[in-house]
């Protein structure tokens, strides 16, 4: 568990927590690493949980999947964040799917003693308690993003708003996504073939340009 300190130090849970101090909140937090091989189900539909769990190493995808095994991507957690607070939390079962993306290393807390303050009154206990309620207002504004990318008609006005988006947050024209293609087509909920006729349309068009999972955003050319 050493080793992933400096990870949960930059975290979002354990923001502006100490090393040292992290180390003591992980016993008070009960916490536990746990090993998951690339495509294993971490969580299933119908679970009910009590733990929130962090990235160490890998990527999960949560996924969620209709009656005839249709599935879609809602969001992919990368190193350093947290996911499944929301059911941890309300103690209902599970509507989603948690999939390894590769092979992956959580940490899991129980949510109970992240809530409540231990018996040793913790003084960074209240930054902890602090950034879990911060998480829960940004994960409320990655939903609002999806929503937006999902509300547009076509797919090249999804492609166009979620590329725009990962442009906007790399700070760049320039940037690579999370997801190859078959999961984007997932995670927009549109065909994958039509998808890439659509990317390859907007490249000869010279709106961008990509190579696998790496886009750059052109400006109009001029006449």
């Amino acid at each position: 568990m050493n080793k992933y300190l400096k990870l949960l130090d930059k975290g979002s849970l354990f923001a502006g927590i100490t090393e040292s101090e992290i180390s003591a909140l992980l016993s008070c937090l009960s916490a536990k690493e746990q090993r998951y091989q690339k495509d294993e189900f971490i969580y299933r539909a119908g679970d009910v949980i009590s733990t929130v769990a962090i990235v160490l190493e890998g990527i999960v995808y949560i996924i969620n999947e209709d009656f005839w095994g249709n599935r879609s991507i809602l969001t992919e957690i990368e190193e350093g964040h947290m996911f499944g607070e929301t059911y941890a939390c309300i103690g209902k079962p599970l509507e989603v799917y948690a999939v390894a993306g590769r092979d992956t290393v959580i940490l899991t807390a129980d949510i109970g003693k992240i809530l409540n303050f231990c018996s040793n009154a913790c003084t960074y206990h209240n930054r902890l308690v602090r950034n879990f309620i911060n998480i829960l207002a940004n994960r409320n504004r990655e939903l609002t993003l999806k929503l937006e990318h999902m509300s547009q008609r076509t797919t090249r006005e999804k492609l166009l708003s979620y590329l725009s988006e990962q442009s906007r947050r790399a700070g760049s024209p320039s940037f690579e996504i999370p997801f190859n293609r078959q999961q984007l087509a997932d995670y927009l909920a549109v065909d994958r073939s039509a998808m890439s006729a659509e990317l390859s349309r907007m490249r000869d068009e010279g709106i961008i340009e990509f190579e696998r999972n790496k886009f750059r955003l052109l400006l109009p050319r001029e006449e």
